[in-house]
């Protein structure tokens, strides 16, 4: 498909190598828009960016990446959206450094949409992962796409469970939006790309570099309203992207788990230093002043019937009920999820579950 002489430009400029965000944004506020940048002469681009990087503006081919991205937007749902478009995602223009340029695929309408950062650790426990795809679930049945990263563990879980309700979920790519990584998530990828989004503001062809990923963290909580870590060690780089949402002026969710356990010191402590301790999804939708989902009287009256069988009188864990029950270990932390919020059942701490007499 051909481009128009402006995203051209805004394509070019986003390629120069050299070129980043700030000096980019400091060179449109100077010349008004990309094409009188790329007109501008080498000395006149020096008074605003090093001499470098304006030499690079007019010396650089890029006839080759553009034409790459051109093949790319071949395909209908592959998208790319600039600063200077109405689709731009308003709660990016209100972090300190909005990328001038996103790459996109899947459903873009979802970047603009009321979403909730949700991560953790890669090397979640079973608990963690089904907390994650449960509160994922009820967010997104609740309006709130969930934005991850795509990265194994809790994120994986957060995407399965927005995607599973009806808001949907996104995830922030370190890499060009034409490459999966890590390669075990190619699958959810695919479904992300039919039914949610992917977006990267990195050029296609991107490869898998370590500092792309903490610096992606800002678009993932810069989406959002807010950041729920679900499991994370004292030094995870899911602390990063909460520590983004704070600077960012969103709200920092933690789930508390065992003092005993590796996965909880994280969550601790951004606890002590302020967010806010959560034990359902409810206390985010309190939180953000957002109502629950409405779940029709009979959809799982049945299923939880059997479940509070299951559960008996004394306290269980997550796991053992899946079992009793021959339920995956999603489908019954979504049911117990449900028997929470209608009064029948409390959780503990240590991941377990009582019953409640009334």
């Amino acid at each position: 498909m051909p481009l128009d002489e402006d995203f051209s430009a805004w394509l070019r400029l986003s390629l120069t190598p050299g070129l980043g965000g700030e000096s980019l944004r400091r060179l449109l506020t100077a010349f008004g828009e990309p094409r009188r940048v790329l007109a501008a002469s080498r000395s006149a681009l020096a008074q605003h960016v090093p001499d470098g990087v304006a030499s690079a503006i007019k010396q650089t081919h890029l006839d080759e990446a553009v034409a790459a991205v051109t093949g790319w937007l071949e395909d209908p749902a592959n998208h790319v959206v600039t600063l200077a478009d109405a689709g731009y995602p308003p709660q990016l223009l209100q972090i300190p450094d909005p990328p001038p340029l996103l790459y996109v695929k899947g459903r873009v309408e979802l970047l603009s949409r009321p979403a909730l950062a949700v991560v953790g650790s890669r090397n979640a426990t079973a608990q963690g992962v089904a907390n994650a795809e449960t509160f994922a679930r009820m967010l997104s049945d609740s309006g709130l796409t969930v934005v991850s990263g795509l990265a194994l563990g809790i994120d994986a879980a957060a995407h399965r469970g927005g995607l599973a309700g009806a808001a949907s979920s996104v995830a922030v790519l370190g890499t060009g939006a034409d490459i999966v990584y890590p390669a075990r998530n190619r699958a959810l990828a695919h479904e992300l790309a039919a039914r949610g989004a992917l977006v990267s503001e990195f050029p296609l062809g991107t490869r898998p570099l370590g500092a792309n990923f903490p610096r992606r963290n800002r678009l993932i909580s810069g989406l959002a309203y807010g950041c729920l870590v679900v499991e994370a060690a004292a030094d995870s780089g899911s602390l990063i992207t909460a520590r983004l949402a704070a600077e960012q002026g969103r709200e920092v969710f933690a789930i508390p788990g065992s003092i005993h356990s590796p996965l909880a010191k994280g969550c601790h402590a951004l606890i002590k230093q302020g967010a806010k301790l959560v034990e359902s999804a409810r206390d985010i939708l309190e939180e953000l002043r957002l109502p629950a989902p409405a779940v029709p009287a009979t959809a799982t009256s049945v299923d939880s019937s059997a479940l509070l069988d299951a559960l008996g009188h004394d306290p269980c864990d997550l796991d053992t009920l899946a079992s009793r029950c021959g339920l995956p270990v999603a489908e019954t932390a979504a049911l117990l999820t449900q028997l929470e919020l209608d009064g029948h059942i409390a959780s503990l701490p240590g991941g377990l579950y009582q019953r409640l007499h009334r």
